[in-house]
């Protein structure tokens, strides 16, 4: 068997393997650092200790189920927030910003789903 065609062989079957992530991006839209930051999503979930006041976190995730997200932290006086969002899909992709406000949280979803 030829090199050339075994090489094209491996671009084509490469080129047919796509995994779907959602690029999460929560953002602290306060004047305050927050803390116990968490985010459910179906099966799993992710976080970080603090994000400071106009940062941003980042997480890189694959959706597998589909269920709501929900949004966990701590502001600087100590009070828990819990606050569900929308629904997410298994296959979902693309990028998805939660924004942290005093007046609450802005969920900028904007994804494509993959179907198999």
């Amino acid at each position: 068997m030829s090199r050339a065609l075994v090489l094209s062989g491996l671009v084509v079957t490469l080129a047919g393997c796509h995994s779907a992530f959602v690029d999460a991006t929560v953002s602290n839209h306060t004047a305050q650092p927050i803390t116990q930051v968490e985010v459910d999503y179906p099966s799993a979930s992710f976080g970080t200790e603090r994000i400071a006041p106009n940062a941003d976190f980042h997480y890189r995730f694959k959706v597998q189920g589909t269920a709501p997200l929900k949004l966990l932290w701590t502001d600087s006086t100590r009070k828990d927030h819990t606050v569900t969002g929308p629904e997410i899909r298994e296959g979902a992709e693309g990028p998805y910003t939660i924004v942290i406000r005093d007046g609450g949280v802005d969920w900028l979803p904007n994804l494509k789903t993959t179907t198999r």
